[in-house]
């Protein structure tokens, strides 16, 4: 009916979305985005706060003390593990593993167990590097997380990062 009657609108050209608009969609849709890493968009904020990428934790001597920030990929709590949660966050430079012991998950189980970017702070390096051991933190029982041991983890959010738009933790 309506296919034959003439159209006097000028054409609606939309601007592009930002990179980090198209990224957050990607993920929130498919959960992985072919056109960059996350915080490769948030390293120039990372960089500032001192949390290091995974690349430069590979480069760590063990026994230090690190501060790192990644995606949460995988958390796994064995139950031989007597309340120890593993947890794989990624950068866009790698994986490190993360012990958290009974400990610190009582204290900031908020953050251990629904965050989807995590800090860990305070986190020995630990790993054996001729081994070909995975680059990992592990916290002290006493203190906090553990193959990088941290003292203490937190939620990051997007909004926070980029002051546009909000992330769950």
């Amino acid at each position: 009916m309506l296919k034959d009657a003439p159209v006097d609108e000028a054409f609606l050209e939309l601007a592009p979305a930002l990179e980090g608009e198209e990224v957050v969609q990607d993920y929130a849709t498919t959960g992985l985005s072919l056109l960059s890493h996350p915080l490769a968009l948030l390293r120039p904020h990372l960089a500032k706060r001192r949390l290091a990428s995974a690349a430069e934790l590979e480069k760590v001597k063990d026994g230090r003390f690190v501060r790192y920030a990644g995606i949460v990929t995988l958390r796994q709590q064995p139950e031989t593990a007597d309340g120890t949660i593993f947890i794989s966050l990624e950068d866009e430079t790698g994986v490190v593993q993360v012990i958290v012991w009974k400990s610190l998950r009582e204290r900031q189980r908020p953050e251990v167990l629904r965050s989807r970017l995590l800090e860990v702070h305070e986190a020995l390096r630990t790993g054996d590097h001729d081994a070909g051991d995975k680059t990992g933190v592990a916290a002290r029982q006493d203190q906090g997380i553990g193959t990088h041991v941290a003292q203490k983890v937190r939620c990051v959010t997007v909004q926070e990062e980029q002051d546009k738009g909000a992330a769950d933790c």
